[in-house]
């Protein structure tokens, strides 16, 4: 990927689209020990959510976000490239979750 393609909008769309998404696949045991405990689902398949945001984002979704455990992050969170079809689906649901809490905020 050129740097000019990397389109990365730090909105956490790709860390807040499903409990199922941040999945452990090919991790060694050395990889998955150097993910906190308290962030690792109870089954130990993937990392642990609440509702549909994986616990290692910090910050406020649709506007900037970071990982607590990027340096560690699983697999699958490294495979996702910002601008690729699953980026833009996770943003197309964002965008549209964000939009129906605000006009029942108002």
């Amino acid at each position: 990927m050129k740097t000019d393609d990397f389109d990365c909008q730090a909105c956490g769309a790709c860390c807040a689209y499903s409990q199922e998404w941040p999945r452990f696949s090919l991790e060694s045991d050395e990889d998955l020990d150097k993910i906190p405990e308290d962030l690792v689902a109870a089954d130990l398949s993937g990392m642990r959510c609440e509702a549909d945001r994986c616990l290692a984002l910090d910050g406020t979704l649709g506007l900037h976000v970071g990982c607590r455990i990027y340096a560690v992050r699983p697999i699958v969170c490294r495979d996702c490239m910002p601008g690729d079809p699953e980026c833009l689906m996770a943003r197309a649901r964002l965008t549209e979750t964000l939009q129906r809490a605000a006009e029942a905020a108002a």
